[in-house]
């Protein structure tokens, strides 16, 4: 199976995706992790989540300007709608990403 551009990843036909902009050297961003999996487990099927890392792919990071880690995006019918960087609570991820599905 060939690999999905990142514009083919945001643009996922009914479904919002949510992308983590991180660094495997990055304290917050390890903090992060576990708040993206309970919320996906929470948002199974509604929401898809995909991690970019910015080490291996800064031209995506650079297209958004993404100045710091991590930063979360949230894409709607291929659009940014929502964003936010550094550690973002469940409750507060779960609120901002509620309205998009």
């Amino acid at each position: 199976m060939p690999r999905k551009s990142f514009s083919e990843l945001i643009n996922s036909p009914g479904m919002p995706v949510l992308v983590d902009f991180y660094a495997d050297w990055c304290g917050p961003c390890k903090t992060m992790a576990p708040i993206l999996q309970q919320v996906a487990a929470q948002h199974e099927g509604k929401l898809r989540i995909i991690k970019i890392d910015v080490d291996k792919n800064p031209a995506v990071a650079q297209q958004f300007r993404v100045q710091s880690i991590p930063t979360l995006i949230l894409f709607h019918k291929g659009q940014p709608v929502w964003r936010q960087a550094g550690v973002v609570p469940a409750a507060q991820l779960n609120q901002s990403v509620g309205a998009y599905l």
